[in-house]
């Protein structure tokens, strides 16, 4: 495992890309184009993919199918990015189908300017593996826009799109309306569209792209919505209108209004999978796979007294829909935030957005080389919190300990900790702190 590793991390990173699927498709084509062997849900958005892919798992779960489901990043471990049935690749079977694969990443290695990137990997061996198991199903999130994405090789039977905002600005365009055109790709010929609560601008941009390819859509806040939702302890009870039904009392054990549209998300791109809409799921399954469901790293809970939070959110628009979920579902007094941000991302945003919840900051960096310059990252934060709210503790280790520490100082009962700013942030505390079940819960 830390052989392929390493061979995994010698390859471009997947915060480059280029525009371009030939690599795709060239070893695809070698394979036998498995991805083209089991229909595809394939999710595309700047936040809330890897929740809304989780769901839709667990629901298409409930139903007898088996799923394969590709997610990235990843945590704390390469192998949560393929699963199967909910839990991801052991091992010894990732290595397995590693090896498999080499020679034929060899030879189309050798047949181009670029070798295949890590995230081109990574997504040739899930399609390869959900092909070879078999799954009856394939749950994909896009890794970075949509229509150069290598996820896009597939031509999905349900595309879904969650919120677009300002990310990655330097690979997707400026303007929400750039960036939409460009996840717009994923809609194809034929595809059910199911598009999110989104921005006026990038609505009319996903919208002209269905009407263009004949795509069926389906808008939340029209076709399907949130009816309702209320606080419950450990999560939040939703009233949900689906796309062929209305789903009430249902438990979800996740916090924030973002997660209830998530939720909703899932459960049309579901209903879409399944007959298109026409027909409802079964009440007891919808209940049952969204009180299962577990999404690691947003907003979980990982420790009380005082409680420990971590969430991966990584741009404004996550840490904004952070700060909702935090007074809107959370009762603290005090609360101190534990950020790590890496260099590329808008800080002074982030920090920005999470100030008027935050009573203290501790701003740190993760072990990733992308991660900013903690005293500069310091700076920023002093602009925004000023100099008697934040601390700079270059450790991340010392810096959750500092937080707790300052935390325990108010009274452990009514305080907590948030650890937060990037994906390796969050994934990196969480090895220190949480759980590591192995699998959706």
């Amino acid at each position: 495992m830390a052989q392929v590793e390493a061979d995994l991390q010698g390859r471009w990173p997947e915060s480059r890309i280029s525009p371009s699927l030939d690599r795709m498709r060239d070893v695809l084509h070698l394979l036998g184009d498995p991805q083209g062997t089991v229909p595809v849900v394939l999710i595309a958005g700047t936040n809330g993919k890897s929740s809304t892919a989780r769901m839709a798992d667990a629901l298409l779960r409930t139903t007898g199918l088996r799923v394969g489901r590709y997610t990235s990043p990843h945590l704390e471990s390469v192998t949560e990015r393929i699963s199967i049935d909910g839990k991801p690749l052991d091992d010894e079977r990732f290595v397995e189908a590693y090896a498999e694969l080499l020679p034929y990443l060899d030879v189309v290695d050798a047949r181009h300017e670029h070798r295949l990137s890590f995230f081109e990997v990574m997504t040739v061996l899930a399609y390869a593996v959900f092909a070879d198991t078999p799954v009856d199903v394939a749950v994909v999130e896009v890794g970075l826009g949509g229509t150069w994405d290598a996820t896009n090789v597939a031509d999905a039977q349900v595309a879904v799109v969650t919120p677009i905002a300002l990310d990655h600005q330097e690979y997707l365009g400026d303007t929400v309306e750039e960036i939409a055109g460009e996840k717009a790709g994923i809609i194809k010929a034929g595809a059910f569209a199911v598009i999110s609560q989104q921005s006026v601008e990038a609505a009319e941009v996903l919208l002209r792209r269905a009407a263009a390819v004949q795509a069926t859509v389906a808008r939340e806040g029209f076709e399907f919505g949130v009816l309702s939702r209320a606080a419950a302890f450990g999560g939040q009870q939703l009233d949900l209108k689906g796309l062929a039904g209305q789903y009430e009392g249902i438990f979800l054990p996740m916090f924030g209004a973002h997660q209830a549209h998530n939720a909703v998300v899932a459960l049309a791109a579901v209903e879409a999978f399944l007959g298109g809409g026409a027909d409802p799921l079964e009440d007891s399954l919808v209940r049952t796979a969204f009180a299962q469901t577990a999404s690691p790293g947003r907003l979980e809970v990982v420790r009380r007294g005082p409680t420990v939070l971590l969430d991966a959110a990584h741009n404004p628009a996550g840490a904004q829909a952070l700060a909702r979920a935090l007074l809107e579902d959370f009762r603290f007094d005090f609360i101190v935030g534990v950020i790590g941000i890496m260099a590329d991302k808008d800080a002074v945003g982030i920090f920005e957005a999470l100030e008027p919840v935050l009573s203290h900051v501790v701003v740190t960096r993760s072990s990733s080389p992308r991660a900013a310059d903690v005293d500069e990252l310091g700076a920023i934060a002093v602009s925004v919190f000023g100099t008697d709210r934040v601390t700079v503790t270059p450790s991340l280790p010392a810096a959750i300990d500092d937080a707790i520490a300052l935390a325990d100082e108010f009274g452990p009962s009514g305080s907590g900790v948030l650890v937060t700013g990037s994906v390796v942030t969050a994934g990196q505390a969480r090895t220190l702190l949480g759980p590591n079940r192995g699998d959706d819960g």
